[in-house]
């Protein structure tokens, strides 16, 4: 998966879960990965999770997020609930 507005240079990315807060309504996308041999686990909103679809990749070795692409979250290619 690719996350949007995150640059670290080959990092790569797995679904680890979908949080929701029950309390206050938000919701988050976990994902474990990072640099090669990292294993940390972050957050992010579902707008910003995005699927590989192609291995285009920029000069900084980022996969590009293509304006008018949709997130996960908007169409998500399994069900999350």
């Amino acid at each position: 998966m690719v996350v949007s507005g995150l640059s670290m240079r080959g990092a790569d990315w797995e679904f680890r879960a979908r949080v929701l807060n029950h309390r206050n309504g938000t919701e988050s996308i976990e994902v474990v990965g990072g640099r090669p041999g990292d294993r940390t686990v972050r957050s992010f909103e579902p707008g910003r999770i995005f699927p590989v679809t192609a291995k285009k990749r920029t000069g900084a070795g980022q996969r590009r997020v293509v304006a008018g692409e949709l997130s996960l979250a908007d169409a998500p290619q399994l069900p999350l609930a």
